[in-house]
């Protein structure tokens, strides 16, 4: 039998070996913390350069005059309305119509197929979805011209859909996180028959435009800059008066652009839909559906934010969050604005729009929508989305705005 002091002598070596393996656990806890939050930090502000086929085309079924494809079913292709399906590595695309059948026991879903463009949808197994019915502005039938604008990263390219009968504010269509300027397409009617020329643009780092020295997205905090010039060039080709039209990301730019842009005065208004109020909200909201715990996604933010983060994120310089909290801000938004924003949107929570108007009914008027998800409302709902755009803008329009008698 051991004595006492063997027996001190053994608890005391013990002792020392868990607090050693205490200290390394504690270590790799916060490793493993730091590469966590890390990560989700470089996800925000990476651009992704290949969009992922998570859509399962499962056949495509001619029925007299009627092609109709089925799908895997998932919370994006059961909703009804009209939207596009991409594939072949997004160089074609269908225009995909009605709900024609669901059968959730089997996980599919039966669609109208209203156009195809650019391949063979038959020969295809999988595509990703979107909001964007139209690659490109010829689909529309409309006039355009090829345009560059001058960005401080470099020429970037644009389209201008020049109105029939056009007044002399224009309307420039700033794209979201990862999408590009064919989103601005389906408003482009809307702006036609106000008299608007239409300007959709690029900017930096989203594929099309020149990419910035980082390569990475500024979340708004530099992209403005890039919608600043997006003015210069209106003004130059004759506008008096712009009116933003911004989808989710293209919102925050649209909203810091209004703020600090020099040519901010020609702003006439804003149309924003499902924008980015406050990025705070947003990463949150994204670690929690990430099933990433609250303080790595806090973790996360910090690193966006501050200096020494930039090390790891590769930011040239840190994302301001807090100048684009315009919750916080609301007093200070002295734009008009109109933001069409889904309460279920599963992305981009709406409460944050919601907390803006509330704050600022002066100048934010909030058009709620369901069942759109993501910067849909006009794929659900698109002649109540064209209806609430014309009859709030009309009157804030002016002289400058309507087609010339």
């Amino acid at each position: 039998m051991a004595s006492s002091d063997q027996q001190s002598s053994s608890w005391l070596k013990w002792g020392a070996l868990g607090a050693a393996t205490a200290g390394a656990g504690a270590a790799l806890v916060v490793t493993a913390t730091s590469a966590l939050a890390a990560y989700f930090a470089r996800r925000v502000v990476t651009p992704e350069k290949h969009r992922v086929d998570d859509v399962a085309i499962l056949a495509v079924i001619s029925d007299g005059p009627t092609v109709q494809v089925v799908l895997a079913a998932n919370p994006d292709t059961v909703i009804d309305g009209h939207y596009g399906l991409f594939f072949n590595g997004g160089t074609a695309h269908a225009t995909i119509g009605r709900i024609l059948s669901y059968v959730p026991r089997e996980g599919s879903v039966t669609r109208e197929v209203l156009a195809v463009h650019g391949g063979e949808l038959r020969q295809a197994t999988s595509g990703w979805w979107s909001g964007n019915l139209h690659a490109h502005p010829e689909e529309l039938g409309l006039d355009f011209e090829d345009v560059t604008i001058n960005l401080p990263v470099g020429p970037a390219p644009a389209w201008l859909l020049p109105a029939p009968e056009p007044g002399h504010t224009w309307a420039i269509m700033v794209h979201g996180r990862g999408a590009a300027r064919n989103e601005g397409l389906r408003a482009v009617p809307t702006a036609h028959r106000l008299g608007m020329n239409a300007l959709l643009v690029s900017y930096r780092n989203d594929g099309d435009a020149p990419a910035a020295s980082d390569g990475r997205y500024g979340l708004g905090v530099t992209e403005w800059a890039d919608v600043e010039a997006a003015i210069d060039f209106a003004v130059g080709r004759g506008a008096k008066e712009v009116v933003l039209f911004g989808y989710s990301m293209g919102g925050a730019i649209s909203l810091q652009a209004a703020d600090l842009a020099r040519n901010r005065k020609h702003v006439v208004a804003m149309v924003l839909d499902a924008p980015v109020i406050s990025w705070v909200n947003v990463l949150a909201h994204q670690a929690q559906l990430n099933r990433i715990p609250n303080f790595i996604g806090q973790y996360a933010e910090l690193m966006l934010a501050h200096p020494v983060g930039r090390r790891i994120t590769g930011l040239a310089a840190p994302v301001n969050l807090k100048a684009m909290d315009w919750v916080v801000r609301a007093i200070e938004l002295r734009t008009p604005s109109l933001i069409l924003h889904s309460i279920d949107d599963d992305y981009v929570p709406y409460e944050p729009t919601a907390e803006l108007a509330r704050r600022n009914p002066e100048m934010v008027t909030f058009e709620p929508f369901s069942k759109a998800r993501h910067t849909k409302e006009w794929n659900v709902e698109p002649e109540r989305w064209e209806s609430a755009v014309e009859a709030w803008l009309r009157p804030r329009l002016g002289r400058h705005g309507l087609p010339r008698e």
